[in-house]
């Protein structure tokens, strides 16, 4: 029997080029209030956190936090190690349940959740490695020959930015992509203009045989939504992602009563919170993100839940965490993917952290079945521009 030998946490800080921030990038929740600079300064994240779970027999899982990594390096550093080690890696969910619940008081969502999410990643990547099996092999194998992928860049820029970004996406054969919207209620009808502008105009590129996902990132609200939504029905999207802040989840289910579903989730970090969003109806979509909702073992159950509402589940953000997760549930019909890019928000670090993640090709990825756990590793590529705090 395998036994937790060790738990080891990095943070990685990013010191390297970073793609500059430029106007009406991306709306947001701090769109409400009056700000000074950079508005999406607190939703750029150019650090991650990694953690390896080491077993006695040397092998070792590594799972993943995006999400204020030197608060949870902390959590798990002081709380979350202690309560995994000389324990079988076979038993996650006995583990994930010791992690929930001897930190109920503090941990039930945000940090403590994000921590344990990361914990569990890095067991599951363990137990894949400890067999010899890919990740999706040990949820119940593959679903779909290679996964459909959607092109997740295209924010908020001129149009003729937009346009030739939108082009390329095509030409490399994928058949969907998310746009993101740059303007808000605190610009008025000008800005619902300029918004309905950029829409028409990557319409207008991509045809009406690919799919156009819409993403507001939080940063409207439910008057603001309630006036764009029927401007926005002609453009056919296939769903508006997070109109309106997280915690307004009755917000959330009255606009998704209407012909365009909306899309939400990536802020949630609970099977409750996921129970409540679908008893509501209040989303059309579901966005976890798995290494902010409890890890693998809280995907597969929030994956159960919604499949049973009938309520496909697409994760946020891409990486090999949510892939394998894709691969293994017929109810996840693609991925978001981020392209290899310059830093810029942050997602993608992922790729100067990690190796091994797959690669979109013609607008679909595949997993590769002899590589055992989440097949990725971390990379000494970059080591030049990143300040490591072990």
């Amino acid at each position: 029997m395998s036994k937790v030998k060790a738990v080891r946490t990095r943070v990685w800080n990013w010191t390297g080029p970073t793609v500059p921030p430029q106007a009406n990038f991306c709306t947001n929740a701090s769109d409400a209030l009056f700000e000074r600079g950079d508005a999406m300064t607190s939703f750029r994240f150019h650090q991650w956190l990694t953690c390896e779970v080491e077993a006695d027999s040397g092998e070792i899982g590594i799972g993943n936090a995006a999400l204020a990594p030197t608060l949870v390096k902390h959590a798990i550093d002081e709380h979350y190690s202690p309560l995994v080690i000389d324990e079988d890696p076979f038993d996650y969910a006995y583990l994930w349940e010791k992690m929930y619940r001897r930190t109920l008081a503090w941990g039930r969502k945000g940090i403590g959740m994000i921590a344990i999410s990361a914990v569990d990643i890095a067991l599951w990547d363990l137990m894949g490695k400890l067999v010899g099996k890919p990740v999706f092999k040990l949820l119940g194998g593959r679903t779909k020959e290679k996964i459909p992928v959607y092109y997740s860049k295209l924010y908020a820029d001129s149009v003729d930015a937009m346009q030739a970004e939108a082009q390329a996406a095509v030409d490399a054969g994928y058949q969907a992509m998310k746009s993101r919207f740059g303007f808000g209620p605190k610009d008025g009808m000008a800005g619902m203009r300029e918004n309905l502008k950029r829409v028409a105009a990557v319409r207008e590129v991509i045809g009406w045989d690919r799919d156009l996902m819409l993403e507001a990132y939080m940063g409207w609200n439910l008057d603001y939504t309630r006036r764009m939504l029927p401007k926005l029905e002609p453009y056919e999207p296939r769903w508006l992602e997070e109109p309106v802040i997280a915690d307004d989840i009755h917000g959330y289910a009255e606009l998704n009563r209407g012909p365009i579903p909306i899309s939400g989730g990536e802020h949630e970090f609970s099977l409750f919170g996921f129970r409540q969003l679908l008893d509501l109806r209040a989303v059309g979509v579901i966005q976890y993100d798995t290494n902010r909702v409890g890890g693998i073992t809280a995907a597969q159950k929030i994956n159960a839940l919604a499949e049973a509402y009938q309520v496909p589940v697409i994760p946020h953000a891409g990486q090999a965490h949510n892939y394998h997760l894709t691969m293994a549930n017929a109810n996840c019909p693609m991925s978001e993917y981020f392209p290899v890019h310059d830093v810029e928000i942050g997602n993608e670090l992922f790729y100067y952290i990690f190796s091994g993640d797959p690669a979109a090709e013609i607008g679909f990825l595949d997993l590769d079945e002899h590589k055992p756990g989440l097949g990725i590793d971390i990379s000494d590529q970059h080591l030049a521009h990143f300040e490591v705090l072990e």
